[in-house]
């Protein structure tokens, strides 16, 4: 089944990034409204996503629902911020000092609460911090018994708000506890809620040598729980945000076909950081990208492609891509 993918973005894509060695970032700063402006002006977008307490809090988010509206798009994911401050840098739902977990779990559930308010179903819930730098640091089954409990806490808190898990091998801490798809499919069947699921951010998925093709069909295959997508791509060395298609073509293709067989109905946004790139132009040249490579598929036909994998013939399938792009 192909379906016309819905193209969202995450509102930072318009904004300077900062490094840790030009902290300043690359560009100009703008303020929330101007980020939402700028997301009107790349064709295909429909949908933004914000950063809670960096766009959305309690005092503005009725304007910021007027805004986007008004705007005609659509707030596709709200991500509660429980990494970037300091009072994060031991971990929020796992850290040891049970304030700090409360106050984690109370920064989701507000934010699960501004979704609601701006007709958003997902919120994204990343653990950056939630891990170990060092051995003998982390005691490993509290950890992510602390995990397992909160996310059930914030799971009953709004049943109709979806709760993504955004997972990644490493940074900020060098080793995240919610690493690979196989760790994020044990906590989401650990937790059992329906409305808990996963999201793919294809960066953190190269750096943890995942295949995403075969990362969607097993959070497909196993309860039918990919419930977002985060597309950008990398080196595999570091989550480099890039453009889609910048890298890894070939495997994006795949991706976006198995997309397509397991049936995913939800949002293509797009998680990239253009440090000293235009925002607008990257974000315009992602979804070109996307929408080139499921023309490809097209091309190559689907039915055509059922075969070669019935086959395994891997040198069948390489020609039909080949001949499929060259000619």
């Amino acid at each position: 089944m192909s379906t016309k993918p819905r193209f969202s973005a995450n509102i930072n894509t318009f904004n300077s990034g900062a490094d840790r060695y030009v902290l300043s970032g690359y560009g100009e700063r703008y303020p929330t409204e101007e980020l939402i402006r700028l997301a009107t002006s790349v064709p295909g977008l429909s949908g933004v996503e914000l950063v809670g307490l960096w766009h959305v809090n309690d005092q503005n988010v009725e304007q910021i629902r007027r805004w986007v509206k008004d705007a005609g798009l659509i707030v596709t994911c709200v991500t509660p911020d429980i990494w970037a401050s300091a009072k994060w840098g031991k971990g929020s739902f796992a850290s040891n000092d049970p304030a700090i977990r409360r106050d984690a779990i109370q920064e989701v559930k507000k934010s699960m609460d501004w979704a609601k308010q701006l007709d958003c179903e997902v919120i994204d819930l990343w653990f950056g911090q939630d891990g170990y730098d060092y051995p003998f640091q982390a005691d490993y089954i509290a950890g992510w018994e602390r995990i397992v409990e909160g996310v059930i806490e914030c799971a009953e808190h709004q049943p109709d708000v979806k709760i993504v898990l955004e997972y990644k091998p490493k940074e900020p801490r060098t080793h995240c506890f919610i690493a690979t798809v196989g760790k994020t499919l044990l906590l989401v069947q650990k937790v059992n809620k329906p409305n808990v699921g996963a999201m793919i951010d294809v960066g953190h998925a190269l750096m943890a040598y995942e295949n995403t093709a075969e990362s969607a069909a097993l959070l497909s295959y196993f309860g039918n729980k990919l419930f977002y997508m985060h597309f950008n791509d990398n080196w595999r060395l570091w989550d480099d945000d890039m453009t889609v298609g910048s890298i890894h073509i070939i495997e994006t293709l795949e991706l976006l076909y198995w997309l397509d067989r397991v049936g995913y109905q939800g949002w293509y946004a797009l998680d990239i950081f253009p440090y000293r790139e235009n925002g607008v132009r990257a974000a315009t040249e992602s979804i070109r990208w996307i929408q080139a490579l499921h023309g490809l598929l097209d091309k190559m036909g689907r039915d055509e492609i059922a075969k070669v994998l019935a086959s395994g013939d891997a040198m069948q399938g390489t020609a039909l891509i080949r001949e499929a792009l060259l000619g």
